[in-house]
């Protein structure tokens, strides 16, 4: 089966070269892909009713027989419309009105029976449907999938395909649960499962099938995880056996914060170990202080003899950094440097002979830090900002440049525990749970469109003030949708509520160089309000922006909302955040409410994922984040804990899953920890 599974999709019938194309764009290249390729809902086209007890006011599915020809009507040039009759079972006519589609006559036969589903029309107090979806009448058709599409290849073709496919892999899709599972939980068969998932023929068919794979899903997770946790590790050639964290928080001109000491502690626990070296992630919301802890283990490596790296994601913030370590470790003695793109020439020779020899202690950089011609003395420590916009080939590349170092990954993203361990694998977790004594917690308030105008004028009121502000739009440029784009907002307000403000404007399809310019013009204070769209999620400090205000705020999830309302509050000012939005949904209007009534990102993040689930968490897919298919870690919380009790008793059996019997199962946690680059 695994062949098959591992075959390139175009061995399927019908499947060449240009529609194999169209599945990758939906990240289908193989046959185990297009059928790990679940339906995102399922069409009842059996419950057809009659025109009498037809919803007005939604979609519905009427069983009727055509009883007129389809004819043609040229309205215009360019615009053609075919019409036909059908009667229902009580004899009742719906007109049907198809535009600009010539097969439509070849498609409807007159005299035979077919269901329709779309929205009721009246034109002239006669009931109609415009151009509704139709399926040839079958007395059992069940559950009919809709896949999530691509331009050019409908769920109706992704259907036929994953049909072909399961009538190609036949008998030979042979079960990767052990037989003691699929018994003791009343499962069927994995052949079974996927044909119900895919085509079922009833509600309890689907359940059933989904049961089946979630769990199987669910478990392939768990074992991959504790596998991960349980690996044994390198002995680590850079043991920092002095903790020298006390001699360094003396230097800070402020009291560390609980939080911060406990992380210390625990990472040089790690450093200090002596065995396998420190893998741990960090995590801490905006001005929790984490920069701090880094400094703090930097300080302990350069104290025993040892260099640290710390690399982060933009020029902009690898400076920032640069800057922030310089102050904190004022009066240590240790030399750090900046190494970035921008450096030139003779200053990188520079850099690159001192961090040879060790005369550097610390060196902040972006990825420049691991180019080969970069050689450090003894790198002992690598630290990354914003884990997760590294991809695993820069983190292991900046790890080589040392002899197996300790690593330190840092994140302002507040990620519940158990997705934590999804996304970083098998590292160790720190939380900075604990704000820095006098930080203002930004005051958050949420508005309707018709208070735009007092939030513009409190805009003007502390720009005049000498304060700036940030105006995020969910979108780029107009045409992309009803709502209006962030191009749009800048001219309108550059000419309008805030034509005596300097705007800026910022996106992410603009290029980097041009990027860094707006945002180091908005740093410098040359640009009073910065419209922007999420770009700004991630940032640099900008202790003099207090205003942060969100147009459209229910477009956007709340881990992502609080990431934004970030970006200010970073001085000693009082800042705060408006959230505009018009949504009247329940939903939405919660989501908002926990914006303003908490500023805790642990706490979002928790109810982010309540609401929205862990497939839409971060936006989008982030490096080293297992994708799960079915499962859903908020609504199958039993299933996960029947999966990790079993994970457990069949890693405790069988460590690496060599039995027959497991065999199934080590293949797919090979293939997910491959696909999530945690191997």
């Amino acid at each position: 089966m695994n062949e098959l599974f591992a075959s390139n999709i175009q061995i399927i019938k019908g499947v060449g070269v240009s529609r194999a194309r169209l599945f990758e764009k939906l990240g289908v290249t193989d046959v185990g892909a297009l059928l790990r390729f679940y339906p995102r809902a399922y069409e009842d086209w059996s419950s057809a009713v009659t025109l009498a007890d037809a919803d007005t006011d939604a979609a519905v599915y009427i069983k009727a027989q055509v009883v007129s020809p389809v004819t043609e009507h040229r309205i215009r040039k360019g615009m053609t419309i075919y019409k036909c009759k059908a009667a229902d079972d009580n004899g009742s006519i719906l007109q049907l009105t198809f535009f600009n589609n010539r097969y439509i006559g070849s498609l409807l036969k007159y005299g035979c029976d077919y269901v329709f589903r779309g929205k009721i029309t009246t034109e002239y107090g006669r009931p109609g449907m415009n151009s509704p979806d139709f399926r040839p009448y079958e007395p059992d058709c069940g559950l009919v999938p809709v896949y999530p599409q691509t331009e050019g290849l409908t769920s109706r073709v992704i259907a036929n395909t994953v049909r072909s496919a399961l009538e190609l892999m036949g008998d030979s899709i042979s079960d990767t649960l052990p037989p003691r599972l699929t018994v003791t939980y009343r499962l069927p068969s994995l052949k079974e499962a996927l044909w119900g998932v895919h085509f079922p023929e009833n509600s309890e068919r689907l359940a059933s099938a989904r049961r089946r794979l979630i769990f199987e899903e669910l478990l392939v997770l768990q074992l991959g995880l504790l596998r991960l946790r349980s690996r044994p590790r390198q002995q680590s050639s850079a043991p920092v056996i002095a903790d020298r964290s006390e001699e360094f928080f003396r230097l800070l001109p402020f009291e560390p914060t609980g939080a911060q000491r406990r992380a210390v502690a625990e990472c040089m626990t790690d450093m200090s170990a002596g065995s396998a070296p420190m893998q741990r992630l960090l995590q801490g919301d905006v001005g929790s202080g984490k920069t701090a802890v880094a400094a703090a283990l930097c300080f302990c490596c350069a104290r025993s003899g040892m260099q640290a790296a710390l690399m982060a994601p933009t020029e902009l913030l690898a400076e920032q950094h640069y800057n922030t370590l310089t102050k904190l470790l004022e009066g240590s003695g240790l030399n750090i440097a900046l190494l970035t793109g921008s450096v030139t020439a003779a200053d990188r020779r520079e850099l690159y002979e001192k961090l040879r020899t060790g005369e550097i202690h610390v060196a902040v950089g972006t990825h420049a830090l691991i180019t080969g011609s970069v050689e450090y003395n003894n790198l002992a420590l690598v630290i990354t900002d914003e884990q997760h916009r590294f991809g695993v080939g820069q983190r292991a590349a900046l790890s080589a440049k040392g002899r197996t170092p300790h690593v330190l990954a840092m994140s302002a993203t507040p990620i519940p525990r158990t997705l934590a361990l999804m996304v970083f694998g098998d590292m160790d977790i720190s939380v900075l749970d604990e704000m820095p004594k006098g930080r203002l917690p930004v005051e958050t308030y949420r508005i309707d469109s018709g208070k735009r105008t007092r939030a513009y004028d409190f805009i003007r009121k502390h720009v005049r003030m000498g304060q700036q502000a940030f105006v995020v739009c969910p979108l780029v440029s107009e045409g992309e949708s009803d709502l209006a784009s962030a191009e749009q907002f800048a001219a309108r307000l550059s000419t309008g509520e805030l034509s005596d403000c300097r705007v800026g404007l910022l996106h992410g399809r603009m290029k980097s160089h041009d990027k860094e310019y707006v945002m180091r013009r908005f740093v410098a204070g040359e640009i009073d309000v910065l419209v922007s769209t999420t770009v700004i999620e991630v940032g640099v400090d900008v202790p003099n922006a207090t205003i942060m205000l969100i147009e459209n705020a229910e477009r956007f999830g709340l881990a992502q909302l609080h990431q934004l309302r970030g970006r200010v509050g970073r001085g000693d000012l009082q800042a705060y955040c408006i959230l505009v939005s018009d949504a009247k949904g329940q939903n939405a209007i919660s989501r908002l409410e926990t914006m303003v009534r908490t500023n805790d990102g642990f706490e979002i993040s928790g109810e982010d994922l309540r609401l929205r689930g862990p497939g839409d968490f971060f936006g989008s897919r982030q490096h080293g984040l297992p994708t799960l298919h079915i499962a859903d870690l908020v609504e199958d919380t039993r299933a996960l804990s029947v999966a990790q009790q079993e994970a457990r008793g069949i890693l405790a059996a069988d460590p690496d899953l060599t039995l027959a019997e497991h065999a199934g199962l080590a293949w797919q946690v090979d293939l997910m920890l491959e696909s999530a680059e945690i191997i």
